[in-house]
């Protein structure tokens, strides 16, 4: 992330780098018009420790029959993801930040024994002639501590490049480094992303299939994403936000969930 909170144009940049960039990334699945990569080192130095970290993983999608701007549409429409996404638990948008920018709040369901997650980022996005590109990372807002019956997960960056290919196809990129926390071991993590990647695309694919139906009924001229002048949150002025590290926050045991969860399975 270059200077500041907020996403500035050199951020735009080296995502969009990042995204089209073949060097140091290593091909983990390619099938039926989608492709994972993972970017290599996996491993760092800090002082005399070596450790494992969460590597950067990308997803690539050829979409033959969805537009670049429905695509674009589907990641940007919160009210259309309580249709889509069955492991969402609570979403909401909590305050602008610029014309572009907004900090919002998710949380998700995870698989048993593992508590659930939640995250506050910020978002910001860019649109030209040639491309559409959202990233966020995570920050720390004064309002929305971690809790204590989620665990706090981390993106260091995570986003979305969309190019148009034809009127009604693009070219869907997907780019995360993110940490779950928790007491995942890394190399687990490493090792879920690389499947569920596709899963995630695959399922946003879907709904970007059936959103323009969907939105037809649903406020059809309301997306201010695309219409600044339609957001009715609340400025927010950038300077009460700090970028959240990995380092800040702790890992949260979750063996006594997994224990509990054994016993309720045996009794």
């Amino acid at each position: 992330m270059s200077a500041g909170v907020v996403p500035d144009d050199l951020t735009f940049s080296d995502f969009r780098r990042q995204c089209l960039s073949t060097e140091n990334w290593h091909s983990k699945y390619n099938k039926n018009g989608m492709e994972v990569w993972v970017e290599n080192p996996s491993v760092s130095s800090q002082g005399t420790n070596t450790y494992q970290k969460v590597h950067k993983i990308k997803c690539r999608m050829v979409v033959s029959d969805v537009s670049a701007a429905t695509m674009y549409d589907v990641l940007h429409d919160g009210q259309y993801r309580k249709k889509w996404d069955p492991t969402m638990l609570e979403s909401s948008d909590i305050a602008r930040v610029s014309a572009n920018a907004d900090v919002g709040y998710f949380s998700w369901l995870c698989p048993k024994p593992l508590k659930n997650r939640d995250v506050v980022t910020l978002r910001s996005w860019k649109v030209t002639d040639e491309e559409y590109m959202i990233v966020n990372h995570s920050v720390k807002h004064p309002k929305f501590p971690p809790r204590k019956d989620l665990v706090r997960a981390v993106s260091i960056l995570t986003g979305y490049l969309i190019k148009p290919t034809g009127p009604n196809s693009c070219l869907f990129t997907y780019l995360s480094q993110a940490d779950p926390k928790g007491s995942l071991p890394k190399w687990v993590v490493n090792k879920a992303s690389q499947v569920l990647a596709p899963k995630v695309l695959k399922c946003v694919y879907k709904a970007g299939q059936t959103y323009p139906a969907w939105k037809q009924q649903n406020s059809p001229d309301q997306k201010p994403w695309l219409h600044p002048e339609q957001c009715t949150l609340p400025m927010m002025d950038p300077s009460q936000l700090s970028i959240q590290r990995v380092d800040s926050l702790e890992n949260v045991d979750e063996s006594s969930s997994r224990d509990a969860q054994e016993n309720e399975d045996s009794s």
